[in-house]
């Protein structure tokens, strides 16, 4: 592991434990066992930090949307793998990411520095809009469906219930037959 993966590691685990708003790079170089300056050799600032634990050191929620094909597996086997993995992120992305809406101030320079970074919280949502509009037109999926409307109930699912599974703090169920339901539900 290099120096850059070892400051995302130390860095995924201050913010899971203190937030993003009360993480502090100092903070993070310490636990990664280097000094702020080598931080700032491999990231300008806490945003990139930030974006690069969820990029990175979270489920490969990003990687996996990316990597869909359409016409490949199963239109239902691959949702029901953008579920699981949309669901693990969740779990894994609230701790971390809450804080940001603990002010305005915090959330407004965020979403600033993701615009300027040409990324966000809309991506998972277009991916898989793109990838469903992709089976209509190979008639896995029927025309008259919409793709954004699929998207956008499977993925806000998945986000409410990892929200609900964060909140009460109880066992995680079985995140595998979950993301089945979601899917055979929605399909």
């Amino acid at each position: 592991m290099g120096t850059r993966d070892e400051i995302l590691a130390a860095a995924r685990r201050i913010m899971r434990e203190r937030g993003y708003a009360r993480a502090t790079t100092k903070e993070i170089a310490r636990a990664a066992g280097y000094s702020e300056a080598a931080l700032y050799k491999h990231f300008t600032d806490k945003t990139e930090i930030f974006l690069g634990v969820l990029s990175e050191q979270l489920p490969a929620f990003g990687t996996l949307l990316t990597a869909l094909e359409a016409g490949t597996g199963t239109v239902r086997g691959n949702l029901t793998k953008v579920a699981r993995t949309a669901l693990d992120f969740y779990l894994e992305g609230f701790p971390i990411s809450a804080s940001l809406f603990s002010s305005r101030e915090l959330l407004s320079a965020h979403r600033d520095a993701m615009r300027e970074l040409g990324t966000g919280p809309r991506y998972p949502q277009r991916a898989l809009s793109q990838y469903l509009r992709a089976e209509q037109r190979l008639g896995r999926l029927p025309r008259a469906s919409d793709a954004e409307t699929i998207a956008a109930l499977l993925l806000g699912a998945c986000f409410q219930q990892a929200f609900l599974l964060s909140f009460d703090g109880e066992p995680v169920a079985d995140l595998n037959a979950l993301a089945r339901r979601l899917v055979k539900t929605l399909l």
